[in-house]
């Protein structure tokens, strides 16, 4: 079983790794075997017909790292299946790049806060890359982190998202109160 990726050119390099190490790690905990066209950014990744599972998260991972997560934040995928990686595409909803930076400015917030809250909230990893916005965590915690993006590129104030998320906590730890008790 073979799938290709295409990936941005920047980001080749991250994915081979120094001396080829994160490339070599990949192919030893998903036991595929992945083939990089640095020119056309072109990856091949082969897995065992038997082992599709192992072949899709090596997939997953190296669509992780074209999206801006570092190897390490990437492979903890590999350590959790649990964890699934999400990508929203900016591209549509910009007319041009002024509102991309916008859009991407409004996620990221001043220095990183607001990047930095909604990941410290929902305990999801976010990289906003390019025209996308990256999101690695489990499925319950995604759909919040995915709704608070989504009501930050929809223009609701900053603090308005932060109350939905302190809210959103508020009501998770109070499941999990009745769920023991």
């Amino acid at each position: 079983m073979m799938q290709e990726i295409k990936i941005t050119g920047n980001r080749v390099g991250v994915l081979i790794g120094k001396g080829g190490a994160t490339k070599k790690e990949l192919e030893a905990k998903t036991h595929t075997t992945i083939t990089i066209d640095s020119k056309e950014g072109l990856v091949k990744v082969e897995g065992i017909e038997e082992d599709t599972v192992s072949l899709l998260r090596a997939v997953e991972i190296v669509n992780a790292i074209n999206r801006g997560f570092s190897p390490e934040r990437a492979f903890e995928m590999i350590e959790d299946e649990d964890l699934l990686l999400e990508v929203i595409d900016l591209a549509g909803m910009a007319d041009n790049p002024r509102q991309l930076d916008r859009l991407r400015g409004r996620i990221i917030g001043k220095d990183g806060r607001a990047r930095e809250q909604i990941e410290d909230m929902t305990d999801v990893e976010i990289s906003v890359f390019g025209k996308t916005v990256a999101l690695i965590g489990y499925p319950e915690q995604l759909k919040t982190a995915r709704a608070a993006v989504d009501m930050l590129i929809e223009g609701v104030p900053h603090e308005n998202v932060f109350a939905f998320l302190d809210r959103k906590k508020k009501e998770a730890k109070q499941d999990m109160i009745s769920y023991y008790y």
